[in-house]
Order: C-alpha cells, then sequence, then structure tokens
C-alpha cells in the first residue's frame, strides 16, 4: 500500500468525525512514552493555546483515563478523575459535553476526545465514533522496523548532511540515496524527510 493510499484514507477517516465533532476533536494516535505519532486536532484555537501555555496534558484526565481504561467514557459519567478542574474550564471554551475514547494497547495507545457545545453523545454516537478511532488507529500502525539500509539513509540526513555528502558516506548514488528516503517515508507514513525523522526518534528507530 503506498503512502499516498493511506493518507487518503485517513484524511477520509478524519473526515466521518467532523459530523460528530461539533465543538472540534482531539486525536493523539499511538502514544508513545509521551509522544503520539500523530496528533490532530480541531478544537477552538483559544483552548489549545490556552491548554498548551497551562501544560494540562500533564494533568489532562482524558488522557489519564485513557491509559487506565480502553474503550468509551462521557466526560459527563463521572469516571474522570479532575483534581485541577480541567473539564469544568474547558466549558468555558464550549467544550462542554463530551466522549473519549481509548484504543489499542498501553505501550501504542490512541486517544481520541471529541467534544459538543449543547448536548451529550448518544450511544449510537459513540458506538459510530469508536469504530472511527478503531480504524485510524489500525491504519496508522507502524508498519513494523525499518531495514538497515533506510535507517542509515535517514539517521544521516539527521546528523545535517546534505543528500550528496550522505549519498557518498554510503557509496551509493544520490538517486539511490532518495529511494531509500522515500521508502523511509512510506514505512513511517510520513510525508516529508523531516517527519519521518521525528516519527524514527519517537519510535526509538533512530
Amino acid at each position: 500500500m503506498s503512502n499516498g493510499l493511506d493518507n487518503r484514507r485517513l484524511q477520509a477517516e478524519l473526515a466521518r468525525l467532523d459530523p460528530f465533532a461539533e465543538a472540534g476533536y482531539f486525536l493523539a494516535l499511538h502514544f508513545r512514552f509521551t509522544s503520539p505519532l500523530m496528533l490532530f486536532q480541531t478544537f477552538d484555537e483559544a483552548w489549545i493555546e490556552h491548554y498548551a501555555e497551562q501544560g494540562y496534558v500533564l494533568r489532562d484526565p482524558m488522557i489519564a483515563w485513557s491509559y487506565a481504561q480502553s474503550g468509551a467514557t462521557r466526560w459527563s459519567d463521572g469516571k474522570l478523575v479532575d483534581p485541577y478542574g480541567m473539564v469544568e474550564e474547558a466549558r468555558g471554551f464550549g467544550l462542554r459535553y463530551g466522549v473519549t475514547i481509548s484504543v489499542g494497547p498501553v505501550k501504542s495507545r490512541t486517544v481520541c476526545s471529541v467534544a459538543h457545545s449543547s448536548r451529550d453523545f448518544e450511544d449510537d454516537e459513540i458506538e459510530a465514533i469508536q469504530a472511527i478511532v478503531t480504524r485510524l488507529h489500525g491504519l496508522t500502525e507502524p508498519k513494523g522496523q525499518m531495514t538497515k539500509a533506510q535507517v542509515e539513509a535517514l539517521s544521516l540526513i539527521a546528523e545535517g548532511h546534505r543528500h550528496a555528502a550522505a549519498a557518498h558516506l554510503l557509496g551509493i548514488s544520490e538517486s539511490a540515496l532518495k529511494l531509500r528516503l522515500a521508502s523511509a517515508r512510506e514505512r513511517l507514513m510520513a510525508r516529508t524527510t523531516p517527519e519521518a525523522i521525528q516519527r524514527a526518534r519517537s519510535l526509538n528507530l533512530l
């Protein structure tokens, strides 16, 4: 499967979330350690900036619940432990109702929170959202270890070498180097080489 096709399927699944997310969504795919492989947010920019400024990722009750549980919970269900009052604060930014979905193993957990400003989510809506998130989790599953050739090529670029210099160090042509970088991007589902480097590092492949 080509990276282009993966990206089209990814965008198609993300589009399926939009009708449910009247007040936006937060989607972190494949948390490894403290960083996700991919992150998408459509919440109000004011909330996104406030969330970052306050460092809420370290005390987000949705993320904490997601690491302890898998499945789905409404924010109104009373299952979220929120000693800092973040849920109530989010209401002031239009995130009054929501559901959080947790999918996958703890070592590669996908977390999605979908918000609505005026009503809670129905059971069938939660089932539909959970199905979308499950598909997104599977679609973006890292495709295994990179080859030694891919790691060598990506590592040299990560160290700051230009294509010509990296190719010379590897004893290959520049076109061969570009093919290795392209295959590394495809393996990591990255659109650019810097994005591939970032993902490879987050997966401890570099």
